[in-house]
């Protein structure tokens, strides 16, 4: 629904599939499709050494490599960075969640989604996992300073995937953060989660960029 919400499509529009399944492949997924979304996960990391990653990760690659129109985000995000031959490390030192603010690299002008952005703008975090080394195959959109490595693309096809949530709004954020304030409250601590909890804001600009995926590169 929130991904619905920021493409403006009725949410039947998107069907929905299951990779823990480990079964579907490129062309089961994209058969009828005019793009693939990967969401993020509250409870999986692409770190862990689980039986349906590899096939997600093959499924993530071909896109890529066919160049099919793909969004990709947080845990989708750190799927393709492996997928295509990055590394990926679970870093709880400099995890990020919240409503935070994200800088643009100065020569992605030219980008469909990103070029109209501000030189920085808010966007909604939650994540542990982050990316260390990319592919050679993509190039960097965007960066903080506790996480290098926020937004890319790959060469030349409309595939992109950021570590942030455009999908999300501030108060889904704050929901999805209060869904797991007792693990918050384990592993920062009562003063910096109720801290957390009071930030969240809305994030307009990142929130354009469902929008303008849908407008300018799948239709």
């Amino acid at each position: 629904s929130s991904f619905a919400a920021g493409l403006g499509v009725n949410p039947k529009t998107i069907e929905t599939v299951d990779m823990l399944t480990g079964t579907d492949s490129f062309d089961s997924i994209t058969d009828g499709a005019d793009a693939v979304l990967v969401g993020g996960s509250g409870d999986f990391s692409v770190t862990s050494d689980l039986p349906w990653l590899p096939n997600f990760f093959t499924v993530l690659r071909d896109l890529a490599h066919n160049g099919f129109p793909t969004f990709a985000s947080c845990f989708g995000f750190q799927g393709m960075v492996i997928a295509l031959g990055g590394k990926v490390e679970t870093d709880k030192d400099n995890m990020e969640v919240g409503s935070l603010v994200v800088e643009k690299l100065t020569e992605v002008e030219e980008d469909l989604l990103f070029g109209k952005l501000p030189a920085s703008f808010v966007c909604q975090q939650g994540h542990v996992d982050r990316a260390i080394e990319l592919p050679d195959c993509v190039e960097l959109l965007a960066r903080s300073k506790q996480c290098p490595f926020q937004a890319i693309k790959v060469k030349g096809v409309p595939v992109y995937a950021t570590q942030f949530h455009p999908e999300l709004t501030g108060d889904e954020n704050k929901r999805r953060f209060l869904q797991y304030f007792d693990h918050y409250l384990k592993t920062m601590g009562k003063k910096e989660a109720e801290h957390i909890l009071s930030s969240f804001k809305e994030s307009i600009e990142s929130s354009y960029l469902l929008a303008r995926f849908k407008n300018l590169i799948v239709e």
